[in-house]
């Protein structure tokens, strides 16, 4: 598993109206694309949530590395830099995955009770931690809430940077750490293949 995030960080003023329409007009382009697990389009609004900007940050958990570079180069991800400029992409190695109830609920298509939140927290790793105990308490750690849909765990080893993702349905909880996002929608094709608990 790979996960991987962009973010597109807009003026103050803009209207996230275009956003929205972007995504309602192409997200279900991703509903059943090769290779992916989970793609959720996230949106930060400024004065929202404890938004200070706005922002478009998708977020994805890739099954293969070929989905991840097919996407990567392929026309979708070139037409997204052409209208907002080529935008800086993340990447995590996936550590670990947790379905939540709510996952099961509902169908691929997410048509009844999607998910509408999302969490992200990143944390620098201690020079003298050692990275797979820190793994572990993260899988440990991972939420079960009624409300939860998908959560992930996944360390960038260039900086040893450990990330905690999780989509929720409803609300997420106010004791949920991280960055809060709306998402606005979930393609996950391949979630089904992705198996819980730890990846390696």
């Amino acid at each position: 598993m790979h996960a991987m995030q962009y973010e597109i960080t807009l003026p103050a003023d803009y209207d996230m109206g275009v956003i929205r329409k972007r995504v309602a007009d192409k997200g279900h382009l991703l509903d059943a694309y090769p290779g992916l697990g989970l793609k959720a389009y996230l949106v930060r609004e400024r004065g929202r949530q404890g938004s200070p900007v706005n922002q478009y940050a998708p977020f994805y958990l890739w099954r293969t590395a070929e989905g991840m570079n097919g996407f990567l180069w392929g026309p979708g991800f070139r037409g997204l830099s052409a209208d907002f400029g080529r935008p800086a992409v993340r990447h995590w190695l996936g550590a670990g995955l947790a379905h939540g109830a709510s996952a099961a609920s509902a169908p691929a298509g997410e048509t009844a009770g999607p998910p509408t939140t999302a969490t992200r927290e990143t944390v620098r790793l201690p020079e003298a931690a050692d990275p797979a105990e820190a793994v572990e308490r993260a899988l440990a750690d991972l939420p079960a809430h009624p409300a939860l849909h998908t959560a992930a765990v996944a360390v960038d080893p260039s900086s040893w940077e450990l990330l905690r993702f999780a989509v929720w349905r409803g609300p997420a909880p106010e004791d949920a750490p991280g960055i809060r996002y709306e998402v606005l929608h979930l393609s996950r094709p391949e979630l089904d293949r992705l198996p819980a608990g730890r990846h390696w």
